[in-house]
């Protein structure tokens, strides 16, 4: 059955060795941020972590890395954890083809059990804030669903954006919001702003883990988040409407913040330890005002560290890029395989197609950048033959060492837009975007001499199964 909220699937962690619980008492910082680095590099069957016992704080509960490890991701799912990474994506891919799946409306949720306004509005009095990198300008939530509707399209369902956007603490009701041009979010605002209205949000924390990845999927701009969330769970989202604004919230959700971003205000945002590594500076970025905070009686705060790669944010994002990406191109271009994302927010894919004529590899690499996704992030594009597994990184290494002739194989595409946090972009959010075609040509491109490739001998399956057979008796 599907997670209903954060504390089943904690839960369904527990139960699978997949939850480290710390009984000690510890700092919030540098404790909690310097933990969840540290469970970053534990590897792909990290467990996630939960405290309970944080100085200074009474009763505060903190779940950190849940989504952190490959392990963690196929729970996520309703998969065995020790589901291969490309199974896993694969199974991501073909969910998404249930697309949509419409969600049903529960009364009485959780995260109504307590309620302040107004002047009470205190975030906190209500959430364990702690920084995340030593470098960050203030404390940041990270993980939450931000829901937010087309101003000039109210009702439209499919226009109900569902969003991850860093929001920094800024006051005891404001936080800053970092909308990048690009997302569905940066639109709305914009159109509010047009009519000199503020742009109403409900901000959703503590979520299952399914709302989570659909927050991070960059779908088009009127595709239901919450009916992805219905394919991938295999069962309808369970949602709630929040009372203030009547936007769709997810039902368990452990804290529900409901406000507006200021139409025409700005202020200094960041800096913030990013995905890519490194502390994005501080911006003038939009602000959100908290007119009414929802919340579970002793709520979890979860937070996601992010870092240098990898961290829990590598974990997922990656399918949620792959995925959108895969679909996105394969509609067009039936000839693709596969498509791997997975390395800093999908700044660069690496995309495995068959090939139609000469030169459609550069074809295929030109309509990746387009996509919803790729205007925003893909900066580097390589493309392989549809023999060469984008997963397997010797295999691609093959490719390009073997098959990338830079006299031709290079398309170097000037002053194009990236998101301004890339730290290579110059001015930032304008960058040059690279393909390389590491694919073998074909006619009418007869370059180079492909045509003696080396085979797997006819035997070599039977005999793969023959020796993982006797390693693994080996072992017992």
């Amino acid at each position: 059955m599907p997670y209903d909220d954060l504390r089943a699937f904690l839960t369904a962690l527990d139960d699978n060795g997949q939850l480290l619980r710390i009984s000690d008492e510890v700092a919030a910082e540098p404790d909690l941020a310097a933990a969840a680095n540290a469970q970053a590099r534990l590897g792909d069957t990290a467990p996630a972590l939960y405290f309970d016992r944080i100085h200074g704080f009474d009763a505060a509960r903190v779940a950190l890395g849940v989504h952190g490890s490959w392990a963690n991701h196929a729970l996520a799912l309703g998969l065995p954890k020790d589901t291969p990474v490309r199974a896993q994506i694969d199974e991501f891919a073909r969910r998404w083809d249930q697309f949509p799946v419409a969600p049903r409306w529960r009364d009485d949720p959780p995260w109504a059990q307590n309620t302040a306004e107004g002047d009470d509005v205190d975030l906190f009095g209500v959430l364990p804030l702690f920084r995340l990198n030593d470098g960050d300008g203030g404390f940041y939530i990270d993980k939450a669903a931000i829901v937010s509707r087309d101003p000039y399209d109210l009702d439209n369902f499919g226009k109900q954006n569902v969003g991850i956007y860093r929001l920094q603490v800024k006051g005891r009701n404001r936080l800053g919001i970092q909308p990048v041009p690009m997302h569905d979010i940066a639109l709305q605002l914009a159109k509010a702003e047009e009519q000199g209205h503020d742009l109403p949000v409900a901000i959703s924390l503590g979520n299952d883990p399914v709302t989570t990845f659909v927050a991070a999927i960059p779908l088009a701009y009127d595709q239901s988040e919450y009916e992805l969330a219905g394919a991938l769970r295999g069962a309808p989202a369970v949602l709630s409407r929040a009372p203030l604004t009547g936007f769709d919230v997810p039902w368990g959700s452990e804290v529900v913040l409901e406000g507006v971003i200021e139409a025409r205000t700005r202020e200094i945002e960041g800096p913030f330890g990013e995905f890519t590594g490194h502390y994005s500076g501080g911006r003038r970025m939009p602000v959100i005002r908290i007119d009414r905070v929802h919340y579970r009686t002793d709520p979890i705060f979860e937070s996601l560290y992010l870092g240098m790669p990898w961290t829990e944010l590598d974990y997922l994002i990656g399918p949620a890029t792959c995925v959108p990406l895969y679909k996105q191109l394969s509609a067009e271009f039936p000839e693709i395989r596969a498509v791997n994302a997975m390395y800093t927010h999908g700044l660069l894919a690496i995309i495995a197609t068959g090939k139609r004529y000469g030169g459609f590899a550069k074809d295929v690499g030109l309509r990746a950048i387009t996509t919803p996704h790729g205007l925003g992030y893909l900066k580097i594009v390589v493309v392989v033959d549809e023999d060469v597994d984008p997963f397997n990184l010797p295999q691609v290494m093959w490719a390009l060492s073997t098959k990338v002739n830079p006299a031709g194989d290079l398309i170097n595409l000037p002053n194009l837009s990236v998101l301004e946090l890339d730290p290579g972009s110059q001015p930032p959010g304008i960058s040059n975007k690279l393909i390389i075609d590491a694919t073998t040509p074909v006619p009418p491109d007869s370059r180079g001499h492909y045509h003696q490739p080396v085979r797997d001998l006819p035997e070599t399956g039977e005999w793969i199964t023959r020796l993982s057979a006797l390693i693994a008796d080996r072992r017992k």
